[in-house]
């Protein structure tokens, strides 16, 4: 046994040394050496949690005191109270993890272990509460960067992921942004429009468009607060024209009505 470590129940070790997510960075004495940053490994997979425990065994500044499935972790980790949390993201339910940890441990900086470098993977990740990734194609060396810039509260992604992760608050906060009921659609809301109509989903629209998915996300969302709408059915199978247009009938049992403004506002 690993010196500095106490026996577990489980078999696994807990830390009587290493940092944890409640402890400081200075042990007080001058000539003391820098705590080790705990790990905590999350994986369905046990070949994948013992090899990556393996590995990490022999990396400076991290230690590993405990890897388990998903079920495992929620009860070891308010036990071991780690600094950091690795969460393989192959899991059928590796999105739900974070969410319930966190209730545990607040503060446990979760780095996906795994990530697909795609939009949808990435935005999920931010929403549930991961503050770090390493990609399908990341090295240990990557692993290890990630997760002393998480507990450093740091995040190094790519150009293009930091534009994902900006279009995603700029939707957000469009969200937030209350559209009066009734306003006069825009050219590109009525263009939209229609070819919501026509029965085209999102990604067929962005498509055609060459817009981004979470900008006709939020362009669809106005479409329907402006238009008194609760859902996109309601707008399928109507005709919209070209013009200056504003319908105020869409809800509601009411015949449904167009009302032409007579002037259009542009986009």
């Amino acid at each position: 046994m690993d010196a500095g470590h106490a026996p577990h129940p489980s078999g696994k070790r807990i830390p009587t040394g290493g940092m944890s997510v409640e402890q400081t960075a200075g042990s007080g004495s001058p000539s003391a050496p820098a705590p080790l940053a705990s790990v905590y490994i999350v994986s369905e997979t046990r070949l994948f949690r013992e090899g990556l425990t393996a590995v990490l065994a022999r990396a400076d500044g991290l230690d590993v005191v405990g890897h388990g499935r998903c079920a495992d972790a929620l009860e070891e980790i308010g036990e071991l109270r780690p600094a950091s949390l690795l969460l393989d993201m192959g899991g059928a339910d590796c999105l739900g993890v974070p969410r319930r940890l966190h209730a545990v441990l607040p503060f446990v900086r979760i780095v996906g272990v795994a990530v697909a470098e795609v939009e949808p993977n990435i935005i999920a990740c931010a929403e549930a509460g991961i503050c770090g990734y390493v990609s399908q194609n990341g090295t240990v060396e990557d692993l290890i960067a990630s997760v002393m810039r998480a507990l450093g509260g740091e995040l190094v992604c790519p150009p293009r992921i930091t534009a994902v992760l900006f279009n995603r608050l700029a939707t957000l906060a469009a969200d937030r942004t209350a559209v009066p009921p009734g306003e006069p659609l825009t050219r590109r809301e009525r263009e939209i429009a229609g070819l919501i109509a026509a029965g085209l989903q999102n990604k067929e629209i962005a498509r055609r468009l060459g817009l981004g998915n979470s900008t006709v996300k939020n362009h669809v969302h106005n479409i329907l607060q402006k238009l008194n709408a609760r859902r996109r059915g309601e707008i399928v199978g109507r005709r919209f024209n070209t013009g200056s247009w504003q319908d105020n009938a869409i809800a509601g049992s009411a015949p449904q009505r167009l009302q032409h403004a007579s002037r259009g506002t542009e986009f």
